[in-house]
């Protein structure tokens, strides 16, 4: 019998960081913890980065709305115009989030509205014990405006489905109205007008959500209810990731895709060896909103990392300037790794999957690619992690959509586009994607890890001997 001891250590510290990650507030906040812990300075995108702010060996990092991450370590022969060794991943997950009027109520039940974010098989959030996260907007006397993250630890919305009895056709398909039929219930009428818990004392008369639902967050984070002026939150299941399976080797999870991959790159970050002797600069983006396009100020189809990565290749270190075409120069040096988790063979489906190009886990990370360029891999940036994962026996796997099926894509193309860099899609295998519980492998945790730190710590050095311009 295989004991806790046998779990890889990795993948039980991915699931407390995923069990704290239940919105990318919160997933942005862990990663800062991570890094703050192993020596990286937190610095500001509003600041100047000149005069001494950075330099060579330093660990740095920062946030964008609080949802959005970069961290990177100048490597320590690194001079303006040298490249890049980037990893991109992102931190939001499918999920229902509370409308910005949300009060409702029907047939003696007071219901909270919520709008769908992303692509999430929607039929799975229904009889689940489901709380809510996110962050608030909370009024301080000295007159300021602060964000606060909250994350309710009990049960306290359920979206039932109806009894069989009602509807023999259950079992034919599943059918559902999104608008009025996936509506959280948050309690009874009766009891919450018996307890005086919805009553609007001390809450705005003309609020927008139950009072009932501010009390608790008010409660929670030990304020006034009157203080709270707005929040963006979501739902999350309750139920906390786990280890699974006969031996110990499946991770049931909320959010693997894609707080795997930004645990695993962040870890690689950190783990890193070699800096003083690396001629690049390391870096790893956290991006909010892949999951309906990245078009936002935080995502990765912003000016995040181009402008970082402009204001990094122009940064004075030491005595040496920049040229006035550093940032060019660096961008056809660097490589970007856009790191989304990727379809493992599902067993009952298995025809879903182009015949020879079935991921399984355990097996390696996913190099993934598609002619159509849905993912950005070309045979030159596969290389690049084929002659790594050969060179340190790090297993990997390959992966492209069967010709009649569609194809998803991630970061990878968008930022490849825009800023004309060389870039390769990968992901360790699950099941159940965009499911409210997921599943995935415990030993492709330190698969990924490897993999990405390998990459750190070799491609400055790789990529000198490829020869293709």
């Amino acid at each position: 019998m295989l004991l806790k001891s046998d779990i890889p250590q990795d993948a039980l510290d991915f699931i407390e960081f995923v069990n704290k990650s239940p919105s990318p507030f919160h997933a942005t906040h862990e990663a800062s913890v991570l890094l703050k812990a192993a020596g990286f300075k937190e610095i500001k995108e509003r600041d100047s980065w000149n005069n001494g702010v950075l330099e060579q060996n330093g660990k740095y990092y920062f946030t964008r709305n609080g949802s959005s991450i970069v961290a990177f370590i100048v490597g320590g022969k690194y001079q303006p115009g040298n490249g890049f060794s980037m990893v991109g991943a992102h931190t939001d997950s499918p999920c229902l989030k509370i409308k910005p009027v949300s009060k409702k109520e029907k047939s003696g039940y007071l219901e909270v509205g919520v709008q769908l974010y992303g692509g999430g098989i929607w039929h799975t959030w229904f009889d689940r014990d489901l709380s809510i996260a996110g962050r608030v907007l909370v009024s301080h006397e000295d007159g300021t405006f602060k964000h606060t993250l909250v994350k309710i630890d009990r049960p306290l919305l359920r979206i039932p489905t109806l009894a069989i009895h009602l509807d023999r056709s259950t079992n034919d398909g599943f059918q559902f109205n999104k608008e009025t039929q996936l509506a959280p219930v948050l309690a009874t009428a009766t009891k919450a007008a018996l307890s005086g818990s919805d009553a609007t004392d001390g809450v705005e008369a003309d609020a927008t959500h139950h009072p009932l639902l501010i009390r608790i967050l008010a409660e929670e984070m030990n304020v006034g209810p009157d203080q709270i002026r707005d929040f963006e939150l979501a739902l999350y299941d309750t139920q906390a990731s786990t280890i699974g399976g006969a031996c110990n080797e499946f991770i049931f999870s909320p959010r693997l895709d894609n707080l795997e991959m930004s645990f695993c790159s962040i870890q690689a970050l950190i783990r890193s060896k070699d800096v003083e002797n690396d001629t690049n600069i390391r870096l790893v983006a956290l991006f909010d909103n892949e999951e309906i396009g990245s078009q936002t100020a935080h995502g990765a189809d912003s000016n995040l990392l181009p402008v970082t990565l402009q204001r990094l290749a122009n940064t004075q270190l030491m005595n040496v300037s920049a040229s006035s075409t550093a940032f060019e120069e660096a961008m056809h040096k660097s490589l970007l790794i856009s790191a989304d988790m990727a379809h493992a063979v599902h067993p009952n489906y298995s025809d879903k999957h182009e015949e020879n190009h079935r991921p399984q886990m355990h097996k390696g990370t996913v190099i993934k690619v598609n002619a159509n360029q849905r993912y950005a891999t070309t045979a030159m940036t596969s290389l690049v992690l084929k002659e790594l994962a050969k060179k340190h026996s790090i297993p990997i796997q390959e992966f492209v959509v069967r010709n009649d099926s569609s194809c998803g894509s991630t970061i990878g193309p968008m930022l490849s586009a825009k800023l004309g860099l060389r870039t390769v899609d990968i992901g360790n295998p699950q099941l159940s994607m965009h499911s409210i519980r997921e599943v995935g492998g415990t030993d492709d945790v330190k698969h990924g890890i490897n993999l990405l730190q390998v990459f750190f710590e070799e491609f400055a050095e790789l990529e000198a001997r490829i020869q293709v311009d």
